[in-house]
């Protein structure tokens, strides 16, 4: 068993100390690094606050125009009352006015536009970088990372968290900004035209403010518990239907739909109590601002009754006042909003500051023929530093030979390889191949060398020719199918309705094990390494299908340096080294008659397979 599989076994026991959830760490650091990738697009911005300041000034100055329209009309109803005469309008000096304020509105919503449309490019911009960064990220990142953490939980990070950042600050920063320079200039026009009802307006506005301040600061936890439960609920949807045979073979749909319920009703009491906040925020402060409208109203009433200020003021202050007061809504609003996607950013961010695979020195350049001359010289390994699986190990192995690991599950047999492939790095010791050490060798350059065929047939959703070429890049045709024949896959690949070009996906199941099994292996034919890794290759098929992919794989394995990871030690007798493990260090090496004259750990191990056999 891999370190992938023993990890996979135990991540189900601390699931839930994966996944504690307080609060954004540091909300002030993550926004400040949204800020500075922002700041790659300052044009774009410049351009969004330049459209937000101009589409503000149009919105302010339009109650004040509106004022002189209704203070005309006020001045002509006065006139006609105390001379006794006619009221008239006069239409020429009122069409301008309407002009002008239709014009205005007409601007302002143009540049309205002007900003959305820019803010929306920013965000779709940020969204691009983000993921471009990640999928660089996720492929420099070493395999414990991903023995650490759930698909479905990475997956979260890389789509909807993505996402909710960049919708946010789509919605929400011009929301903001025009917000703030709508409630700044709407506050001047107030105090222009009357400070003492500016002062009672200041006095509502105020204590909006603290309302949405203090509850502002209750959101954020409750937005980063929303975003990690929604982490829990596609991590378990994602294990639900990759193990799906396996839930129902062992009768476990009643277990799994109760989990998956759990997990759903944990999400729905998150996101009910992060929306109660979101949204409890707005009536309350629109009560608060209703009941300034109120005092207002009384105590300009009475400044037109005494003269001191004109009616058509007092409906444009009014006005102003729902211009602050609603951008103040919009703001707490906005602000509660920005907590969700600062915790969202959050775990974006911490995916991108992971450790990664330490950087390769590139002492040494390509090996221009590589023979396949293995050597590990005193290797020391642990996957943490106070828990070391392997040590002081040493094997040389020559060129062109066949190498078997045999060994007990969780004995270190897969970790052995890895080694060799530097997925991970040694704690101590070295492995040399033709001499370099693999330690001064670029990785690329390195797995160039390899060859690896796994128990689990991985393939991607393309052509039968795709997936056979994914191990060299230009390869022809001709090198494809003679690779496929090499392999024994040729005859039942031109049974397929288009042959090569037979589209493979999930929902694609005609393929045999097996013979997903032999399109892996053409794979390894065409890529032509000069040291070849099989593991477990032939376990999880038939002795009949076995024979087949064997036949194969004995042409893979001819005049190259093969190590064969196998439970099954009938297909490995005629190794010309056998490596047996247990608990990370190798205990026994030699060839089958050899060990099995020793009549130690190995012929212990074999006689119990034949022995089971015959049983």
């Amino acid at each position: 068993m891999s370190r992938n599989d023993e990890l996979r076994e135990t991540q189900s026991n601390d699931f839930t100390d994966e996944y504690i959830v307080e609060k954004a760490n540091d909300s002030k650091k993550n926004a400040f690094r949204l800020i500075k990738r922002l700041a790659q697009q300052k044009w774009k911005l410049l351009i969004v606050f330049i459209s937000i300041a101009i589409s503000s000034v149009f919105m302010i100055l339009s109650p004040k125009v509106m004022g002189v329209a209704i203070n005309q009309i006020f001045d002509g109803i006065q006139t006609a009352a105390k001379t006794g005469g006619n009221f008239t309008v006069n239409f020429e000096t009122m069409g301008v006015i309407l002009s002008v304020l239709f014009g205005l509105y007409l601007l302002e919503s143009l540049f309205s536009y002007i900003q959305q449309n820019t803010m929306a490019s920013v965000s779709q911009t940020l969204s691009l970088s983000l993921r471009k960064e990640i999928s660089g990220k996720l492929n420099r990142l070493p395999l414990r990372y991903f023995d650490r953490h759930k698909k479905g939980e990475i997956l979260s990070r890389v789509t909807s968290d993505i996402e909710k950042v960049a919708d946010t600050l789509q919605d929400s920063l011009t929301q903001l900004f025009s917000s703030v320079v709508g409630i700044l200039g709407a506050f001047g026009m107030m105090l222009w035209i009357s400070p003492v009802l500016t002062l009672i307006a200041a006095g509502t506005i105020i204590l909006s403010i603290v309302i949405a301040v203090l509850v502002a600061s209750k959101t954020e936890k409750s937005f980063a518990a929303n975003q990690e439960c929604l982490g829990r609920l596609n991590s378990s949807i994602e294990e639900s239907f990759t193990g799906n045979m396996v839930i129902k073979a062992f009768n476990l749909e009643k277990q799994t739909v109760k989990n998956t319920d759990k997990l759903n009703e944990d999400l729905y009491h998150a996101s009910s109590k992060a929306m109660f906040l979101n949204y409890a925020i707005s009536p309350v402060i629109r009560l608060v601002g209703r009941l300034g409208y109120v005092i207002i109203a009384i105590r300009g009433a009475v400044s037109v009754i005494n003269g001191t200020i004109s009616i058509g003021d007092i409906q444009a202050f009014i006005q102003y006042v729902n211009q602050v007061t609603e951008p103040v809504t919009q703001v707490s609003y906005t602000l509660n909003t920005l907590q969700g996607a600062i915790a969202a950013a959050e775990r974006v961010f911490e995916l991108l500051d992971e450790e990664e695979e330490t950087s390769d020195t590139a002492l040494f350049g390509r090996l221009a023929a590589p023979k396949g001359d293995v050597c590990f010289q005193h290797v020391r390994f642990g996957y943490s530093d106070d828990n070391i699986l392997m040590e002081d190990i040493s094997v040389n192995v020559k060129p062109g030979s066949k190498i078997a690991i045999v060994g007990p599950t969780g004995a270190g047999k897969t970790t052995l390889v890895n080694l060799l492939m530097r997925f991970y790095e040694l704690q101590g010791g070295h492995i040399f191949i033709d001499g370099v050490d693999i330690a001064e060798m670029k990785r690329d350059e390195l797995r160039s060398l390899m060859g690896m065929v796994l128990q689990d047939s991985w393939l991607f959703g393309g052509t039968i020719r795709d997936n056979i070429a994914y191990s060299r890049e230009n390869a022809t045709d001709e090198e494809i199918y003679a690779a496929a024949k090499a392999a024994r896959a040729d005859y039942f690949i031109r049974t397929m309705p288009q042959g090569y070009d037979t589209v493979l996906s999930d929902e694609i199941t005609s393929l045999s094990q097996g013979q997903r099994q032999l399109l892996t292996i053409a794979r390894a034919i065409l890529a032509n390494p000069a040291i070849l890794i099989l593991d477990e290759a032939t376990s999880s098929v038939d002795t009949r299908t076995e024979l087949e992919i064997q036949k194969a794989m004995d042409v893979l394995m001819k005049d190259r340096t093969s190590f064969v990871i196998a439970h099954r030690l009938s297909t490995i007798r005629d190794a010309d080294c056998i490596l047996v493990m247990k608990h990370g260090t190798i205990i026994e090496q030699g060839s089958h008659e050899k060990l099995m004259e020793q009549g130690g750990f190995y012929a212990d191990l074999y006689n119990s397979q034949f022995a089971a056999k015959a049983g």
